[in-house]
């Protein structure tokens, strides 16, 4: 199977499951770092969001952490082609108990970001499955049900949800995990 977009209606919001490099989004209003608790630069997701951002988004970083696993917050965009961008730090998930729980919270907490923000997309990579070690297929699952649930809700300004993922093995596995779910708005 040839990766694509794939994508989903959810009441007013269009979920999509895209193969891409999650810092060159140019049409969302906001991405989503794979942030650590300091919000501070480091490897994968985050290192990336860093780099392409500039200092100016380490800046405005420090003075808002730590944070605590589950949580997210809001921070501009700096360099990125991105106005926002909001960092979750996902579960470690051999280490943090109720694992599926926590994820579940950063993508519900980044989406209720999104919206009290007024933002129209956002961007979200594969949380926790990076240095993080979340298996990719129980993410996936957790990822989606948690988005496709919110968009069931209703979201005020969120019309475009976007995964956006690394590979094309990583977005098969989101796929099929969207396929049998089916949404309906």
């Amino acid at each position: 199977m040839e990766h694509g977009t794939r994508a989903c209606e959810v009441r007013d919001t269009r979920i999509e499951v895209v193969v891409g490099d999650l810092v060159d989004q140019p049409d969302l209003d906001a991405i989503v770092n794979a942030a650590n608790p300091q919000l501070a630069p480091g490897g994968g997701v985050a290192g990336a969001v860093h780099r392409a951002a500039g200092p100016g988004l380490a800046a405005e970083c420090r003075p808002l952490g730590p944070i605590v696993t589950g949580s997210c917050v809001l921070t501009g965009g700096h360099d990125l082609p991105n106005a926002h961008v909001v960092h979750c730090v996902g579960p470690v998930y051999d280490r943090d108990e109720h694992a599926a729980e926590l994820l579940t919270a950063c993508y519900r907490q980044a989406l209720a970001l999104a919206d009290q923000a007024d933002l129209e997309s956002i961007g979200f990579p594969a949380l926790s499955t990076g240095i993080y070690g979340y298996p990719v297929a129980e993410a996936a699952e957790v990822a989606l049900t948690a988005l496709v649930e919110v968009a069931r809700a209703g979201l005020r300004s969120v019309r475009l949800v976007r995964l956006v993922l690394f590979d094309e093995e990583t977005w098969r596995t989101h796929v099929a995990v969207l396929d049998r779910l089916q949404p309906s708005g």
